[in-house]
């Protein structure tokens, strides 16, 4: 899954040109004022993303987990208690995937946003190694070497490094032209073992020559669709899972045979345990914790279960609890939302527990205007899911919930669209909630709430960026996943509880980012990007489509705004023409004559974030620009006014003619007074 998927090219100009000669200014113009109020962070929560079991502050086995933030921060907590033991920043970085221990005692995390190296010591604390490789932003994995000696895996350029303290950084280069992630990293008696993105590859590099090779893909299996995601040597064997974030099928590669000998299906990652004293390692399998052996080739379940979609470890090793039902060596590890486990081989006994590691702040990535008159909001990567009072401001709600992409409101349920595998999923706020994926209720309802309507994984996508009511029908619009292009529009009938209709490609190369529907007829912007940033664009500028809901057909396409890579909002004003942003530019379409009829500069910019909506109770435009400013437009005069500078990509109207935008994961609330 990738992580960082907002592309922003920030220009601002202060001036504002109409596309014909600007019209003379009326004493009738509004110049919106209002005042601004700072709401707070409605989403905080807890996520892991890497981990591992090594040596805390006191020299005593720890559970280390890298938690996301602004800082994100290095955690260790006491295995036996779940208290917290240290808690260090990472300053400058946000999250890290790439964590681990070398046999010196140092732990190090390679981050994301741009590609930095941590290394934390009981001696000298966390110092920033900088970024190995200067055309990487994003280390997915580490994995220790000999002595202080870390490796590591990257993306954009795929590529391979090891870092140690007295020499400094070696760059072992792009290990295939064809592939753009260094996934999965491990590392045993002087071999590097590297997984890519799809179609899988596996990497054999000796760590002193660097000389590759690529092993053998494991027999039957296609490769095409699948990642190495997740790499492990241990006690001689390799296991490397492929497919995605979610269970898959793990292979075992005998190091000294050279051969592949076994398959365990239904595995989940991240990691599989060190081994026991009789070679056996422990990891997850369909929902439950597992002995295997991988001389007998025999799975041996430990009656541990684990419950909800995310069920990978982060980290996962031993250490002794001193605990009375758990004598000698536990089995401990971290799960993403802060929860440790513990499962002793001798008694049987197991425990889940609540870690003392401190939730974070998270970005807000979709705002809108609730069927019940709340404001709900949804986040990035640890997604959650909140409700606020729109009278108070205050968080009604707060709920454990995927990455959202959008909301938007439907005959009277909240609809939902989660990342990864363009998720749709309806919320019904009059019913509890019991979300069994992500956070299940101690008294779950009678049936799942927010309840899972489709998904596009099969059509290999990844977004859905756009979610629109149309008449008795849902709209979705989706983005692909890494190495696709082309998005879906999906027509979802909520009556029949089924798709009406789902094509691929509605525009040729582009995915579907924004949408707006009028008397039969969804409109549609588009993107030339796909759902992953490394997957290069074949099309020059965005679209505007019109698409029969009845017909189920394309009406027309135009190009409104020519250069702009990317359309990501559009909105109807009272005269009933069809606005929409892109970039630096906000234009108008008579869609009946299927031409542009008013343009709008903002600036130059080429951003493809941008967000624009009608407030039905002053006829204003409200935007977001680029993730600079918030600004209200006159859609008859022209007129801009900007009403606060500063990071904005969400925004939305509330019925009550308040607007609600965030700054990161700050919700903030503007209430015009005209004038």
């Amino acid at each position: 899954m990738t992580l960082i998927r907002r592309i922003l090219a920030v220009g601002l100009s202060a001036a504002m040109l109409l596309s014909v000669a600007p019209p003379a200014h009326s004493a009738a113009d509004r110049h919106p004022t209002g005042r601004v109020t700072d709401l707070g962070v409605p989403l905080q929560d807890v996520l892991l993303l890497g981990g591992v079991v090594a040596p805390g502050p006191d020299g005593q086995a720890a559970l280390w987990g890298a938690s996301s933030g602004t800082p994100a921060h290095l955690n260790a907590v006491d295995p036996a208690t779940g208290a917290e033991r240290g808690r260090f920043d990472l300053p400058g970085a946000a999250g890290a995937w790439a964590v681990d221990a070398t046999p010196d005692g140092s732990l190090y995390a390679g981050t994301y946003g741009d590609g930095r190296l941590y290394r934390w010591t009981r001696q000298g604390g966390v110092t920033d190694l900088g970024r190995p490789l200067s055309s990487e932003n994003f280390i997915w994995s580490v994995a220790a070497g000999e002595g202080a000696t870390v490796y590591g895996g990257t993306s954009p350029g795929g590529r391979l490094f090891g870092y140690d303290p007295a020499g400094g950084v070696r760059d072992y280069g792009r290990l295939s032209p064809s592939h753009a992630y260094v996934r999965s990293v491990s590392y045993a008696n002087g071999k590097i073992y590297a997984g890519t993105e799809a179609p899988a590859a596996v990497f054999e590099v000796d760590a002193a020559t660097g000389v590759a090779e690529r092993l053998p893909a494991p027999p039957g299996l296609d490769l095409t669709d699948k990642w190495a995601y997740d790499v492990n040597a241990v006690g001689g064997f390799l296991y490397v899972r492929f497919g995605s974030a979610f269970p898959g099928p793990l292979h075992v590669w005998d190091i000294a045979a050279h051969a592949w000998t076994d398959a365990v299906e239904s595995a989940h990652g991240l990691d599989v345990s060190p081994p026991d004293d009789q070679g056996r390692v422990y990891f997850v399998k369909a929902a439950e914790l597992v002995c295997y052996d991988p001389r007998t080739r025999t799975v041996t379940g430990t009656g541990m279960p684990f419950t909800g979609r995310v069920a990978n470890t982060r980290g996962i090793g031993w250490a002794e609890l001193g605990l009375p039902d758990y004598p000698g060596k536990s089995l401990v590890g971290l799960l993403w939302r802060g929860l440790m486990f513990r499962y002793n081989p001798q008694t049987g006994a197991r425990s889940f527990v609540q870690t003392g590691i401190k939730g974070e702040p998270i970005d807000i990535t979709a705002i809108a205007d609730g069927p019940d008159g709340r404001v709900y909001t949804g986040g990035f990567l640890n997604g959650g899911f909140a409700a606020l009072d729109p009278k108070t401001g205050e968080r009604a709600e707060f709920h454990t919930f995927s990455q959202s992409e959008a909301m938007t409101t439907h005959a009277g349920k909240l609809y939902v669209g989660a990342y990864p595998e363009a998720r749709v999923y309806a919320y019904d706020p009059a019913l509890p909630w019991n979300s069994t994926e992500y956070s299940p209720s101690p008294e779950p309802g009678p049936a799942p709430n927010p309840a899972r309507l489709f998904d596009l994984a099969a059509d290999k996508q990844i977004r859905p960026r756009a979610l629109v009511s149309a008449g008795r029908y849902l709209v979705a619009g989706t983005m692909p996943d890494l190495g696709q292009l082309g998005g879906v529009l999906a027509v979802w009938d909520p009556a029949k509880g089924e798709l009406k209709h789902a094509s691929r490609n509605v525009v040729q190369d582009q995915s579907i980012v924004s949408l707006a529907y009028r008397d039969g007829v969804v409109y549609g912007g588009t993107s030339i990007y796909g759902g992953q940033a490394a997957t290069p664009p074949t099309q020059p500028e965005a679209k505007l489509f019109a698409w029969s809901v009845r017909e189920n057909r394309l009406l027309w396409e135009i190009v409104p705004a020519p250069g702009k890579p990317a359309i990501p909002a559009l909105t109807f004003d009272r005269r009933g023409r069809l606005w929409g942003i892109a970039g630096g530019e906000v234009f108008a379409v008579n869609v009946a004559a299927r031409k542009v009829v008013s343009k709008v500069t903002l600036s130059s910019s080429t951003s493809a974030s941008g967000a624009l909506s009608l407030n039905r109770r002053d006829g204003l435009l409200y935007g977001a620009h680029a993730g600079t400013e918030v600004f209200a437009l006159d859609p008859v005069s022209g007129r801009r006014t900007v009403l606060r500078q500063g990071p904005v990509h969400q925004l939305a109207v509330h019925r009550s003619g308040d607007v609600y935008f965030a700054e990161g994961p700050r919700l903030f609330r503007n209430q015009p007074q005209s004038r």
